[in-house]
């Protein structure tokens, strides 16, 4: 029953971006529920505004660009890392240019202004996409493998290795946002290699860069024309020097590890565009924004099937059983009858949809609780044992002298409350049969949120 929630008032940072070289103000807003993360190019007359999702991606190189049109915002991933890390599930981000500013290269300067900014909790609950199966990108050109598997949180442990000696293997990981992202990861800073920066500059790249901005990892001597040069890119009082520790200038590191944690940060900005917030875990070896992306794709694909999929499941003008047929078949009698109707059965796919009107008048809502009434967990796991039931009857003959009764229950998830005034959408699907027992998986929809999952068995014996 998490709460969605905004900032509590507006706040702005000024700077430089990366690779424009533009000056740039950046205000974060509140946002109303269900908002999102929008971007408002405030120095266009009128200005434009450009949703934070993957299908507005149009650039990827060295960062992530969204646009419409001629109108683009460049290099959003240390932002939306700042707003997915603290949970912020809508803000209004307004820029007075094209690009938002670099600062040194992080996330935390964003970080702390929208701590500063404080959070307000909103009324509509948070919607997640659950991953519940494999989701897996490949690109074998770039040796890049990116997989999400399920799990009841949100991590990532990433593993970085361009085959440089400079830089070696690396990998970091983050198993809690909320007590890891402020501290472990918002302060990773971009990195890139010393053979790059020539050829980023040339390419209208990194206009903005400098030694305060980014970490240039040294991979190969420099003569002084191209120390020389480096200055006159990096901006310099004098010629930068080869640091004995591996980095340009001697830059010293915030994190032993510091390039593999803000590819971890870039991940948790790019994966923002997928819409909702994600549980899963996470495993990705050498990812970039590329890789990033057409990974998001797929997540924002399931997102939106699982949405279109809950949708679909109600169709009001289709009854296969109303509730006078259930009172005929079940053997469940007031008040432990906890099916209203049978939506549809599907023969082929042995998954059948039920329904059950959740009222204030629900004798349970009595004790259950005075004060704020729920639906206990264990009738919600019921009402799904008995849509099993029904599934049964439409699938077999001779089932009027039998009963389904409830053997076992596994990997049972509650994510939502089910309260008075919910419309509670039964989702059962047969998945085996072993002589007389029966294995079920059962999905609980409200508003087309899943609220509770189960997998459960039934023993068929005579009544």
């Amino acid at each position: 029953m998490e709460k969605q929630r905004t900032i509590n008032k507006s706040i702005s940072i000024e700077g430089i971006g990366l690779h424009t070289g533009n000056k740039c103000k950046i205000t974060f807003h509140p946002a109303p529920e269900n908002y999102g993360y929008v971007f408002v190019r405030a120095d266009l007359n009128p200005p434009v505004e450009v949703p934070a999702l993957v299908d507005y991606v149009v650039d990827l190189s060295r960062g992530t660009t969204i646009g419409i049109g001629d109108v683009k915002v460049h290099t959003v991933e240390h932002v939306l890392a700042a707003l997915a890390g603290l949970k912020i599930d809508n803000c209004r981000i307004e820029l007075s240019s094209n690009e938002p500013p670099v600062i040194d290269g992080s996330s935390i300067h964003y970080v702390n202004a929208l701590l500063e900014a404080g959070f307000k909790e909103q009324e509509a609950e948070r919607n997640y996409l659950i991953v519940d199966e494999e989701i897996t990108y490949s690109n074998e050109a770039k040796f890049v493998d990116i997989v999400a598997l399920p799990t009841d949180a949100y991590r990532i442990t990433v593993m970085v290795d361009y085959f440089n000696p400079a830089l070696g293997s690396q990998h970091s990981g983050l198993f809690n946002l909320d007590k890891e992202f402020v501290t472990e990861f918002a302060p990773a800073r971009t990195f890139c290699f010393l053979t790059e920066v020539i050829s980023l500059y040339k390419n209208g790249l990194i206009k903005g860069g400098s030694l305060d901005s980014a970490i240039v990892i040294i991979d190969k001597e420099m003569n002084n024309y191209e120390l020389e040069e480096l200055k006159s890119i990096f901006k310099l009082e004098k010629a930068p020097i080869m640091g004995s520790n591996g980095i340009l200038n001697g830059t010293p590191l915030r994190f032993k590890n510091e390039p593999a944690r803000h590819k971890l940060l870039d991940m948790i900005g790019d994966l923002a565009l997928v819409g909702v917030p994600i549980k899963a875990q996470i495993l990705a070896a050498r990812p970039g924004h590329a890789s990033n992306i057409e990974f998001g794709k797929k997540l924002r694909k399931l997102y939106l099937e699982k949405q279109k999929n809950a949708k679909s499941k109600v169709k009001t003008n289709e009854i296969l059983h109303d509730i006078n047929d259930v009172l005929k078949i079940m053997p469940h009698k007031y008040p432990f009858l906890l099916i209203d109707r049978i939506l549809s059965y599907d023969q082929q796919k042995d998954i059948i949809i039920g329904l059950k009107n959740v009222t204030i008048n629900e004798p349970f809502f009595v004790g259950h609780f005075p004060n704020k009434p729920v639906m206990p967990g264990m009738l919600i796991l019921e009402a799904l044992a008995q849509t099993g039931g029904l599934l049964l009857f439409n699938k077999y003959e001779n089932m009027q002298n039998k009963l389904a009764m409830f053997i076992g229950v596994n990997n049972t998830k509650f994510r939502k409350a089910v309260i008075p005034g919910d419309q509670l959408i039964l989702e059962v699907k047969l998945i085996s049969k072993k002589l007389n027992i029966f294995t079920f998986i059962g999905k609980a929809y409200v508003d087309n949120q899943l609220v509770t999952e189960t997998e459960f068995q039934a023993a068929l014996v005579d009544r």
